[in-house]
């Protein structure tokens, strides 16, 4: 997944351009499928929280998220750092749009009804990646509890 991810995000051999939103989406999905392995119990709740996120927040179809979705889960084991997602998605996110991901995280975290240690450490990790402060944490927190 890692190095499909760099030949996205890579573009053009002439020089860095700029992403295109299926590609943000792939890299925000990979992080969710990071999120919904955490706990050993890959639950189908969270499953379809990641599909509606991708759809809601990247404007792809329900086909495409879905597609976005198994190749993340096909090559999750692959992906062993955070940073390679969370570094594109910094250059080209705003703070906003990182608090909205964040939010999308938190919701497929309470997919599943719970939230255990393991699934809030790595969400931590994730905002401190994603440069959100503890404010911005908790309200995406906050947000997502709200509407589930």
């Amino acid at each position: 997944m890692i190095e499909h991810l760099k030949k996205l995000f890579a573009g053009p051999e002439t020089g860095a351009s700029e992403p295109d939103p299926h590609q943000l989406a792939v890299a925000a999905t990979a992080l969710m499928v990071q999120l919904s392995r955490i706990d050993q119990n890959e639950d189908e709740r969270e499953l379809q929280t990641i599909v509606d996120c991708a759809v809601k927040a990247h404007q792809v179809t329900r086909e495409e998220a879905e597609e976005i979705l198994e190749d993340a889960l096909d090559h999750a084991e692959d992906a062993t750092s955070m940073y390679e997602f969370t570094g594109q998605i910094n250059e080209h996110l705003n703070q906003h749009a990182k608090q909205v991901l964040l939010e999308s995280i938190w919701r497929v975290a309470f997919a599943d009804g719970r939230i255990d240690k393991y699934e809030e450490h790595l969400i931590r990790r994730m905002a401190d990646l994603l440069h959100l402060n503890h404010r911005e944490y908790m309200q995406a927190r906050h947000r997502a509890e709200s509407s589930g």
